[in-house]
């Protein structure tokens, strides 16, 4: 068997009833393909604020550079808002991903089964959208300096840096042809070339990578139309490459194709060790009352086992478990006529008993 060592961060608000879902599966799933696994549980967030005046403890940090993978449920909350900028739990989740150097965030939206009737969107729209957003993890707005708050000509003024060198645009980009060569060969990059430099430099850059893929059909589009046709006609779209910001936006725009963020997982890569986490948020209000949805978390454990452990099956098998689980039942955020209402437990039990089922 081959030990493989996860380090598990379940954070804030639902993301500890998340995360011990996906766990369960994990632990089942691993044995199947011979995997021993070395859990270890590090707080993150919020959580690890209150606990240690910081919201990534070095012990945490230390822990996830010697883990060949993480698992992190989801950090933030209205509790820590009023906290200091540097402190408040998001920080500690992009110092996080600073720190792995993981500069590439896969999102995939897809419709599992007949999770098409559960979007706000015409059902003629979606079915059969696949789309794979590939987003700039460690660069751009959300890291470029300077950045602040300062006084000038008597009143406060706020900045931000959008920023990108060669070299981070060729590595993503790489990245996007890459996945795109393993689907249907269709990469859009996305783009705000006609106003923002740094975006023109950023669609010049990836044109000269899409020399190297003679394969791949390359297309460019402005964030904005991006956005619009994300909603108007998602089955257009393949695999998607955008800076760090347009891809937190439209990665949660592509959400309504499956009608609940609690559907999307994502993988965030590009270093020695992947982390695994939903697109979701802590959702504060609704944690402690087991009506959060575990299949984003669950998801993020198949592509776990994809993208760290080169294990494409093991991936399959919880898709296909998720699928024959929401034949029957559903979570509260994607309830359709004709199925039955569940909690947080109680689908990560019907997802782990179909994995038996399936293996046996």
């Amino acid at each position: 068997m081959t030990t493989k060592k996860i380090l598990i961060t379940p954070g804030d608000g639902i993301g500890p009833e998340v995360t011990e879902q996906a766990v369960q599966i994990l632990k089942k799933v691993a044995p199947i393909f011979d995997l021993q696994l070395e859990l270890t549980e590090k707080p993150v967030g919020g959580t690890a604020y209150d606990l240690t005046g910081t919201p990534l403890p070095d012990e945490t940090l230390d822990a996830a550079k010697n883990s060949d993978a993480v698992l992190l449920g989801a950090v933030g909350g209205p509790k820590w808002e009023p906290l200091d900028f540097s402190v408040r739990p998001e920080r500690g989740l992009l110092k996080l991903r600073s720190e792995l150097e993981l500069y590439a965030n896969l999102r995939p939206a897809a419709i599992y089964g007949d999770l098409v009737n559960a979007s706000t969107l015409k059902p003629e729209v979606v079915d059969g959208a696949d789309l794979m957003v590939v987003r700039e993890l460690t660069g751009g707005i959300y890291f470029g300096k300077p950045r602040g708050v300062e006084e000038r000509n008597g009143e406060r003024v706020g900045f931000n840096t959008l920023v990108y060198s060669e070299s981070e645009i060729r590595r993503i980009a790489k990245v996007g042809f890459e996945i795109a060569m393993k689907r249907r060969r269709k990469l859009t990059s996305v783009d705000k070339a006609n106003v923002l430099e740094s975006t023109e430099f950023w669609r010049e850059i990836v044109t000269e990578v899409g020399k190297d893929f003679p394969d791949a059909e390359l297309s460019h589009m402005y964030a904005d139309n991006a956005a619009m046709q994300i909603i108007r006609d998602p089955k257009q779209f393949d695999t998607m490459v955008t800076t760090n910001m347009f891809g937190d936006i439209l990665s949660d725009a592509a959400a309504m194709m499956t009608g609940s963020l609690g559907m999307l997982p994502s993988a965030s890569i590009g270093g020695s060790v992947g982390m695994y986490e939903p697109v979701h948020g802590s959702a504060p209000d609704i944690a402690g009352e087991d009506k959060a949805n575990p299949l984003a978390m669950i998801l993020s454990v198949g592509m776990m086992m994809r993208y760290s452990f080169d294990l494409t099956e093991a991936d399959e098998m919880i898709i296909n478990a998720v699928v024959e689980t929401l034949e029957k039942y559903r979570t509260v955020d994607i309830m359709a006529e004709g199925k039955t209402q569940i909690g947080c437990r109680e689908m990560g039990e019907k997802v782990l008993q179909s994995l038996e089922q399936n293996n046996s």
